[in-house]
């Protein structure tokens, strides 16, 4: 100190001033009161919290919670939303973790799925509200339960009555004993009852329903009796040929040319039929919905129309005498008719659609018929009874044909599923079951007069001929040459089973040898479809066609 205090500014040349005592000792006591520790202010004094950045990651003492979720402070964005404005720790929000197993997560968030209500994870963190997110009344009406928790009450086994001794044969139960609450007879209530004997009224096939106010005949000749008496059912016995022979021709020729036509029906004819045994009458039905009676021989007249009808007629049949006869149509009506008197005896009907009827041949069972129903079903009718005695249901499609064979024990059925079912009488399982991949459905069948071949019209423009024995198709009679595709077309054997016949879509007739399967024959019956053909019994060349022009022809 005493060196800097002598120390001076001057220059060596300049003469150093003299300094006092004095001086010196006050500067040093200026030194001392010198202090040069920074100023720092004290914990007391300071504010009760810090402020932390809202961005902060890291901070470097435990801030209270009132410090953790504090307002924020400072100037804001006016133009952000609340929702952006939310504090958010990724895109969508903020995301808590917290201890929750995978299980417990899966059967919440199923439990929502399904149910619609959750467990609110954040239910620990509230001291008043719900603990259940979504339908909460829901929830609570479950008491929460989730997908996996059984809300079922454990069922009670079911107690037996006491199995007896084995030693008694007849009060030994064993097993078999009955429960003790088993209830042995329960039934519908009255009003139940009620309403199940209504629809079964309504589901109940009809018979002998109320007569139709359209069934109605008109007679076009004025003798329908001769002489004698003897109406017009009866068969003449000063024709040409003899009617009551009960033996075919010997031999049987082509026809060559138009004897007769008949304008039959103002719409196209559906089939035509020929009275039995005799032929002396034919019986057409058409799309206009009338069925008429015609004079094969002599003046060839129309005897009688027979209207009832609501819509075209499908099917006809005569019984074995000729008396009466059936006829199905698109109504869903079948009706049996008297031929003689015109006046409709008995109606029945399923409300189905029946595409073909048959009187059961025997003389015994001529009160029995079968209808083939669009519904795929086979049904049995009596008809003095007015009920279904049989159903046969096996088919898989509508039901075309059905043709009687092997003295009349059983029956052929033929459907839309491209099969043929041979049936026993009154027995509703089916004993053979005929389907292949290459078959077509068979609209139209027709058995040989002698009983032992079964020619079927198929789809694919061909006539498969089955040996009704065991019904087996016969593969070297396969009959072509006609197109018949679309159109359910009759076929037809002459009287000596020589040759047989067929309609065309393009209005021709057919004609193949039996033996040779060829051609022997074809020529332009009708304008539209050739729809049905069918050879006198008696006569050795004499045929009747029927097309969808209207018309009845006859060929000689």
């Amino acid at each position: 100190m005493e060196s800097l205090a002598t120390y001076g500014s001057g220059s060596d040349s300049e003469p150093e001033p003299s300094v006092s005592y004095g001086a010196i000792a006050s500067f040093k006591n200026k030194l001392r009161v010198l202090d040069a520790t920074p100023a720092v202010v004290e914990r007391d004094e300071v504010k009760p919290y810090d402020f932390i950045a809202a961005d902060a990651k890291v901070v470097s003492y435990n801030p209270t919670v009132e410090q953790m979720y504090t307002a924020t402070l400072g100037p804001a964005n006016p133009f952000k939303t609340q929702q952006a404005a939310a504090q958010k720790n990724m895109f969508c929000g903020f995301v808590e973790n917290t201890g929750v197993s995978d299980f417990q997560f899966d059967a919440q968030r199923k439990t929502f799925h399904s149910q619609g209500y959750a467990e609110d994870p954040t239910a620990y963190m509230q001291t008043t509200g719900t603990k259940y997110v979504g339908e909460v009344e829901k929830a609570e009406e479950n008491d929460g339960r989730t997908v996996f928790e059984d809300d079922r009450e454990k069922k009670k086994k079911r107690k037996r009555e006491h199995f007896g001794d084995p030693s008694d044969p007849e009060g030994y139960k064993g097993p078999w004993a009955e429960y003790v609450d088993q209830v042995k007879t329960s039934g519908p209530s009255e009003e139940q009852r009620a309403t199940l004997d209504e629809w079964a009224a309504r589901k109940e096939p009809k018979a002998n329903a109320k007569p139709d106010e359209n069934e109605k005949t008109i007679l076009h000749i004025e003798d329908s009796h001769d002489y004698q008496g003897r109406s017009f059912l009866v068969a003449p016995k000063d024709g040409p040929v003899n009617l009551y022979n009960p033996e075919p021709p010997e031999k049987c020729f082509l026809p060559k040319k138009l004897l007769h036509t008949w304008d039959a029906h103002n719409k196209g004819v559906a089939k035509v039929i020929l009275f039995p045994k005799t032929g002396h009458l034919i019986l057409s039905c058409g799309m206009d919905s009338k069925i008429k009676l015609w004079e094969l021989y002599g003046k060839r007249r129309c005897i009688r129309t027979y209207s009832g009808h609501a819509k075209a007629v499908r099917d006809i049949v005569f019984n074995n005498d000729g008396s009466k006869f059936l006829s199905a149509s698109y109504d869903r009506m079948i009706k049996l008719w008297d031929t003689e008197t015109g006046a409709c005896l008995s109606r029945f009907t399923t409300k189905k659609i029946p595409y073909c009827v048959q009187f059961h041949p025997d003389d015994d069972k001529q009160n029995f018929f079968v209808s083939g129903m669009a519904d795929k079903k086979i049904v049995g009718w009596d008809i003095n009874s007015g009920e279904i005695t049989q159903e046969y249901d096996r088919h898989l499609g509508a039901v075309n044909t059905i043709t009687f064979i092997e003295r009349n024990i059983s029956f052929v059925s033929t459907s839309d599923d491209k099969s043929l079912r041979v049936w026993d009488w009154d027995i509703p399982v089916d004993r053979k079951h005929i389907a292949d991949p290459s078959m077509h459905a068979i609209p139209s069948c027709s058995l040989s007069a002698s009983g032992k071949w079964l020619a079927c019209q198929s789809m694919d423009n061909k006539i498969s001929i089955f040996a009704t024995q065991k019904l087996r198709l016969n593969r070297k009679k396969v009959f072509k040459g006609h197109m018949v595709a679309g159109y359910a077309c009759q076929c037809n054997f002459s009287p000596d089973n020589s040759y047989l016949m067929s309609g065309d879509a393009d209005g021709r007739c057919f004609i193949w040898d039996w033996k040779t399967t060829k051609v022997y024959k074809r020529f332009k019956a009708h304008e539209g479809v050739c729809i049905g053909c069918v050879w006198l019994p008696h006569e050795t060349s004499k045929i009747v066609t029927c097309g969808w022009d209207g018309k009845i022809k006859l060929w000689d």
